[in-house]
């Protein structure tokens, strides 16, 4: 496999990284329809496990089946693969080898009373991903719940020992919990702030969800409109979050959240998305929710903008 310069120029950036872990960026960057370009669109299937098998499967029965979802990340083109450890244990030797998977190391559930306290378990181990041949590990945090600091505390020990091994640590920071209004979990101010943490926290791929333009913290709101920061469209606050996650020097990928019936109106965001700088797309429900051939139309059409961006 022979690098692109603009991905040697991304892992020129993880300093401190092992080869081992600089390879498995390599990998998933070098891999797929976005392959060298510095870019990624990555298949999550962890709603299983967050929402349920009916909300998450029955609009199209096919995706219950976990090979489902290996094959539909292999012929869309996507850069890797991310599911908890049972998806991709039912699949790993069928699939070996074809795309980079990303073992989903703690999970919540729909069923949990936890509210300002937001909490995930972790339910898979760093010998899980190594037994399994995954690129990566990922892992949620919820910034802002009462139980915060220990997910920090659990992450910086899982993330330490996927280092060693030469593992790439892709951290899923999630604002939920205390006293955040439900407003406040998507504010730019909240979104911008949850991705720097888990820079801080030694991410090496940072996934957080696209930030509308509500405010929640009003010193925050204060120094924004001190620093003349942007917030007025999507692509300035897209490129606040790109800013806040090392002027750039870390990747970020945005979520696509609840399925979208509107294809035109998805796509837009996308567009307004790259052109704020972000590394690509984690594409969920919007991909395994739909139709087979719709999904991999509409995970062509996000690669393109993607590809077609500076």
């Amino acid at each position: 496999m022979q690098i692109t310069p603009r991905v040697r120029e991304i892992l020129s950036w993880y300093e401190s990284d092992n080869p081992g872990t600089k390879g498995n960026l390599a990998r998933m960057l070098m891999t797929g329809k976005l392959a060298g370009t510095g870019k990624m669109v990555i298949l999550p299937v962890d709603q299983g496990f967050e929402h349920g098998p009916a909300r998450s499967f029955s609009v199209n029965p096919a995706a219950y089946d976990p090979h489902y979802h290996y094959q539909l990340a292999i012929d869309a083109g996507c850069n890797a693969y991310a599911a908890p450890l049972g998806p991709l244990e039912a699949g790993a030797s069928t699939f070996a080898g074809q795309i980079p998977t990303i073992l989903k190391m703690n999970s919540s559930n729909s069923l949990s009373r936890l509210k300002e306290d937001a909490d995930q378990a972790v339910t898979a181990s760093i010998g899980d991903a190594l037994r399994l041949g995954c690129t990566a590990i990922g892992f949620t945090i919820y910034p802002g719940s009462d139980t915060a600091f220990a997910q920090f505390e659990e992450f910086r020990e899982l993330s330490e020992e996927a280092k060693s091994v030469g593992l790439a640590v892709v951290l899923w920071s999630y604002a939920r919990g205390g006293t955040l209004s439900k407003q406040g979990e998507t504010a730019v101010d909240v979104i911008s702030y949850a991705a720097h943490m888990a820079a801080l926290l030694g991410a090496h791929i940072i996934k957080v969800k696209p930030p509308t333009g509500a405010f929640e913290l009003d010193a925050a709101k204060k120094a924004y409109e001190a620093g003349k920061i942007a917030t007025g469209s999507l692509t300035e606050r897209i490129q606040d979050v790109v800013r806040s996650c090392f002027n750039g020097r870390r990747m970020v990928v945005f979520s696509g959240g609840e399925t979208k019936g509107d294809t035109a109106a998805l796509l837009g965001e996308i567009k307004e998305i790259a052109a704020g700088g972000a590394t690509g797309s984690i594409m969920g429900r919007n991909a395994f929710q739909r139709p087979r051939d719709e999904a991999i139309k509409l995970l062509s059409d996000i690669m393109d903008i993607y590809k077609a961006a500076k």
